[in-house]
């Protein structure tokens, strides 16, 4: 869709008689923008200088981005619509426009998915990895192939008549199935014949390779098609066609709900029902039949989409194989910090010394799992504190709380039940907690708690000492070799007071009171965040006016909230530069004369996945310099972070980690031009550099070999290199 098309409805709406700050289309949609987002991550299964796999895999992940986004964010517009709401969005769009649009746009989205999936198929041949369609296989391969049916496919099926005396059966959320048109070898009446595709099943069978020439594999459903006879037996194909759901998945909990937990359980099975918001349907399908499935499954005209080529293309993550490492990126293996290799592996010393940031996923996450277990054997630690948003079931964190209390600590988990997707894994980790004596709290039940903090408590020459991990990622250690996020150790008296005052706001109140904690150095979101976000970029604003030097540096995942965009768009136009790193949603136009000429935007996206904020103010010095004012948050300038989520944002003032945060981190971000995409004023993105292996300069290549500054001890600190230097507007 063009840029013209999708802020129509928001220009119709302008009116010539008020300036564009009070216009609703100095913003940009927000959906609309997220899926140009998906468009980026899907334009790196074109890179060139990706492995081919990668590139695979950056394929897989666009068709699962979009899965998600059709589950939660389409599903509730087109709730509005069914429930007759036309709230406009702050842009302008009604309901009914948004959901047009982004059926326009994500028509267009999964045409280029599947062209790019006949691209990397082609490489993939020519790579020996080939997915065989069931008449390209030899007499040999078909029998193998109905061996392996009869003993670890069939068993697991189940076959289903379709009439009036047969319903048309539940297809849970992403679930496949075969449906064919069925007539009687003999005597008997026609029918439909439907085989739900199992959901813990390889989507792709692997075939035994024949002189290990070449790799080879077919797909499920081609499978169940051709021993359709072993299924439905007495009975002939005359055709068929595979289809797929795709369930509304957002749940809503009622305000007042007797019993949270028990509400939840409820809510996730119902998730599995949800309301159709997709049915994707094989282009090849009998029209008899697709109008008979369209039909008996219940789906409105405007679910349906024809697909001409795979679906569930999220499933080609299964042919990124251990057998061809050469087709992926090299292995990297995250580096520990010297400064607690120098303590003997003790973090309460390392950190007594000196604050310290540890920048995954080039550091390891282990620094952040050996804080806990330490605090949870060393006899003088008498509590600990930590927040719980997203986890893995087995994770080493949860048993260093669980050995904790069982070893009389004080221990408090506060888990947030309400995070999307991962509800159920965080009501068993609460379980576990409570079991073993852990004091489990919950949090608000309308405001979702995001921070990221660990604090200890520990017994110190006669006094308590705390000591605390903000980070701007989840305490996740699949995710954290993944994803690029800060973890700030620190012993300050004051943070480690405003971590316990946090803790406390939260497991005291039913409901977050009026008046927000008196912390010393930190802001919090639903209360204090956002108003200091935008009394800095005000100030900002006045330094420019008085001739100050002034700037702003911001990187985030995603920047919604029309109160801190109106705030940026008046720093630009009191003339301070602003350059923001936005991985995702982006509903800021830069670059828009009159509004917002001072501002640029970029987006990076290549290996690991952007995930920390940061925000940097110049406070009357040029960017960078040691006066800036540098933090890092858990929070995304989303007006679901700064007003319904509990958030922290945190100072950087130790000077090794201020300018490793400043001078290192956000230089080499602001200057990546290997990996990164630049915004215009009506949100579409171009590259900075054609795709070519190494020609350009890479943030993530240059942190995997370069060490960071505040966790090198007594080493040799690195200096940062000239080409870090940060560029002028406009330069290359």
């Amino acid at each position: 869709m063009s840029t013209t098309e999708t802020t129509s409805p928001a220009k119709a709406s302008a009116r010539p008689d008020k300036p564009l700050m009070e216009q609703p289309q100095r913003y940009l949609n927000r959906e609309l923008s997220w899926l140009k987002f998906n468009e980026r991550v899907l334009e790196e299964a074109h890179n060139i200088s990706h492995p081919l796999l990668e590139r695979l895999r950056f394929l897989s992940i666009s068709a699962n981005n979009l899965d998600e986004f059709f589950m939660v964010r389409y599903a509730g517009l087109r709730e509005q619509l069914r429930a007759g709401i036309m709230r406009i969005s702050q842009e302008g769009m009604t309901p009914s426009q948004q959901v047009e649009a982004i059926e326009k746009q994500s028509a267009k989205l999964m045409e280029s998915q599947q062209a790019c999936w006949r691209e990397l198929r082609g490489l993939l041949d020519e790579e020996k990895i080939e997915v065989k369609r069931i008449g390209e296989l030899t007499k040999t391969d078909l029998g193998w192939l109905r061996d392996h049916f009869e003993s670890h496919v069939f068993p697991i099926l189940t076959p289903q008549a379709v009439d009036p005396a047969h319903p048309f059966p539940f297809i849970p959320n992403l679930g496949f199935a075969v449906a064919f048109q069925l007539v009687p070898e003999s005597t008997g009446e026609a029918m439909v014949g439907l085989v739900p595709m199992p959901a813990f099943s390889p989507r792709f069978i692997r075939l035994p390779d024949r002189n290990r020439q070449s790799i080879r594999f077919v797909r499920l459903e081609s499978v169940i098609a051709t021993f359709m006879d072993m299924l439905f037996p007495g009975y002939r194909s005359l055709g068929h066609c595979v289809f797929r759901i795709v369930r509304d998945s957002d749940i809503e909990i009622e305000e007042e709900a007797e019993d949270l937990i028990h509400e939840f359980e409820i809510l996730l099975k119902q998730r599995r029902r949800g309301r159709i918001v997709r049915i994707h349907i094989d282009g090849d399908a009998p029209e008899e039949l697709e109008k008979f499935i369209t039909r008996e499954i219940g789906s409105e005209p405007r679910d349906v989409m024809i697909l001409h080529g795979l679906l569930g293309m999220k499933n080609l993550s299964e042919l990124i194989i251990e057998d061809r490492m050469d087709l992926q990126f090299k292995p990297y293996e995250p580096r520990y910090p010297e400064r607690i290799r120098e303590m003997g592996g003790d973090c309460f010393a390392a950190i007594k010394a000196k604050d310290f940031v540890v920048h995954h996923p080039y550091e390891s996450f282990d620094v952040v799992i050996q804080f806990i277990r330490q605090a949870a054997i060393d006899p003088d630690v008498v509590a600990i504190k930590q927040t719980l948003y997203r986890t893995t079931l087995n994770s080493p964190i949860v048993a260093a709380l669980q050995e904790a209390a069982e070893m009389g600590k004080n221990v408090t988990a506060l888990v947030e039940i309400k995070a999307r997707f991962d509800e159920e894994t965080n009501l068993r980790l609460a379980r576990d907690l409570e079991r073993a004596g852990v004091q489990v709290v919950y949090g608000f039940l309308d405001y979702k708690t995001h921070a990221k903090v660990s604090l200890v408590v520990r017994r110190e020459g006669g006094k308590l000492v705390s000591y605390t991990h903000f980070g701007t990622g989840n305490y996740h250690p699949v995710t954290a070799r993944i994803y690029t996020d800060l973890s700030l150790f620190t012993s300050d008296p004051a943070l480690g007071r405003d971590a316990n005052k946090l803790f406390n706001y939260i497991t005291a109140y039913r409901e977050p009171p009026e008046k927000a904690p008196d912390f010393d150095k930190i802001a919090m979101s639903p209360r204090t965040l956002e108003p200091y976000l935008v009394e800095m970029i005000d100030q900002e604003a006045e330094n420019a006016k008085a001739g100050k030097p002034s700037g702003v540096w911001a990187k985030m995942n995603s920047l919604v909230d029309g109160d801190v965009i109106d705030a940026l768009y008046r720093a630009s136009q009191a003339g301070v530069p602003i350059v923001l790193i936005v991985r995702g949603i982006c509903c800021l136009r830069p670059g828009v004369p009159g509004l917002s000429e001072n501002i640029q935007v970029k987006s990076l996206i290549g290996r690991f996945l952007e995930h920390s904020r940061i925000v940097c103010f110049a406070n009357g010095e040029n960017l960078p310099s040691a006066r800036a004012k540098v933090w890092i948050s858990s929070a995304d300038w989303m007006q679901r972070n700064l007003k319904r989520r509990v958030e922290a944002l945190v100072p950087v003032e130790n000077p090794t980690v201020h300018r490793q945060v400043l001078n290192q981190i956000m230089i080499a971000n602001l200057n990546d031009d290997e990996q990164s995409w630049e915004m215009d004023g009506d949100g579409e993105f171009h590259r900075l550099r054609p795709p070519e292996r190494g020609k350009g300069f890479s943030a993530h290549r240059y942190f995997m070999e370069n060490p960071s500054l505040s966790g090198r001890g007594n080493a040799l600190v690195v200096s940062i290199p000239p080409r870090l230097a940060p560029k002028k507007r406009g330069s290359k």
